[in-house]
């Protein structure tokens, strides 16, 4: 797995190994206890493409028919936050919910990509929580602003590489305060992700670090000030927030 971390004034990137973080220095490597870092989002996207429904379970559970292309919206960077920060919850909304998402990490800058090379942009996959002021959604008939919030992006703790995971059969959960709330599995997924960074690369150029959101299970639900909400995904991690 491989994190970001502060430490001091210092930001590092290195591989997490059980309670320390290996550092490359080029020349040697430096040794850091995780307890004397602060574990920050593992990556600095400059765009969170997210596909809007891409579970069959969550589509019968909103009634809705099984959608013939991805519906795709955007989360801005000034979103993101890392293992441990707070989701504020805005003045604006009366409803904030959770969302468990697998999150793809793009690799290099690609264009056009075909879901036959899909496997040479994706550096790896980490846990995703795609925050969401569902009454604003409801109220604008649009996403942007009730997606959007500052701290509505928790990403992390960590990345692991695409070579060490079969992404498109893994367990993803999601408990409120240690209470189950999401349980699938990405073989539900109605769009590969393959398809996915086909699709969206043919609309736009993907950078280094961009953060494709593959869509949430069954199960989603309101969040309240004090709740601690966990995602929780199979040889990915465990994604943890509290609410303020």
């Amino acid at each position: 797995m491989i994190g970001r971390f502060r430490h001091g004034t210092e930001i590092l990137c290195g591989q997490v190994e059980e309670d320390h973080v290996r550092v490359d220095r080029g020349m040697y490597y430096d040794t850091f206890h995780l307890e004397n870092l602060k574990i920050l989002p593992p990556v600095s996207p400059s765009k969170i493409v997210c596909a809007g429904l891409n579970y069959v379970d969550h589509a019968r559970e909103l009634g809705m028919d099984i959608p013939e292309r991805p519906v795709i919206f955007l989360k801005p960077p000034s979103a993101v936050i890392g293992q441990d920060d707070k989701i504020v919850y805005p003045p604006q909304s009366r409803q904030v919910d959770f969302e468990a998402e697998l999150a793809v990490v793009i690799g290099k800058r690609c264009k056009n990509v075909s879901r036959e090379n899909a496997v040479e942009v994706i550096f790896g996959y980490t846990c995703f929580n795609d925050v969401t002021a569902r009454d604003l959604q409801k109220e604008d008939r649009q996403w942007t602003r009730s997606k959007s919030f500052d701290t509505f992006a928790p990403i992390g703790p960590y990345i692991v590489e695409a070579k060490d995971v079969d992404a498109g059969n893994l367990r993803i959960m999601s408990r409120v305060n240690g209470e189950v709330r999401q349980d699938s599995s990405t073989s539900n997924f109605i769009f590969d992700i393959p398809y996915l960074v086909e699709f969206i690369s043919h609309i736009m150029t993907l950078e280094r670090g961009d953060v494709i959101a593959t869509g949430t299970p069954h199960g989603v639900g309101e969040l309240f000030v004090h709740d601690v909400v966990e995602i929780d995904i199979e040889g990915i991690g465990i994604l943890r927030n509290e609410v303020v």
